[in-house]
């Protein structure tokens, strides 16, 4: 059997489509209900990598797979406490964040973000937020703000 692929503008245009809908169905709130997109390919791709349960470990082989899979062409990030901030340049998604800020809607997603994100909740099991995420000049600048205990009832 040969390997098909599609083309990279077809599937971020079916991303794009499918973000949108989500946010005419549910608002800015559509962004909290996403931030599970790339699980499968975080627990195929990213997991069996993350040898330490360190944070710049865990963002540092997140960038190494983001790079090495052609997803992204550069990763940087700064730690100050709680606050991640993580510049990426060169994502293949970029086009869909581009596209929602032309049509007047916040980007919703970040694939790269959550992967950052899913490493931290399975390594750590701390609550982690994609609080912001801004687009200039084609490089996106994301603040993710990581919680020191998960919230309970209790």
């Amino acid at each position: 059997m040969h390997k098909k692929t599609i083309p990279l503008e077809y599937a971020n245009s079916l991303i794009y489509e499918l973000e949108k809908a989500f946010y005419d169905e549910r608002g800015k709130g559509a962004r909290f209900l996403m931030t599970t997109l790339g699980r499968e390919f975080f627990r195929k791709s990213v997991l069996p990598a993350i040898q330490s349960p360190d944070v710049d470990h865990i963002l540092d082989v997140v960038r190494q797979v983001l790079v090495s899979q052609g997803i992204v062409a550069e990763v940087s990030f700064s730690r100050e406490e709680r606050l991640i901030r993580v510049q990426i340049a060169g994502c293949i998604h970029c086009p869909v964040e581009e596209h929602m800020l032309a049509c007047g809607v916040e980007p919703l997603a970040c694939l790269p973000a959550n992967l950052m994100v899913l490493g931290i909740e399975e390594k750590l099991d701390l609550p982690v937020e994609l609080a912001e995420i801004r687009v200039e000049n084609g490089v996106c600048n994301l603040l993710l703000i990581v919680f020191d205990h998960r919230p309970s009832l209790d």
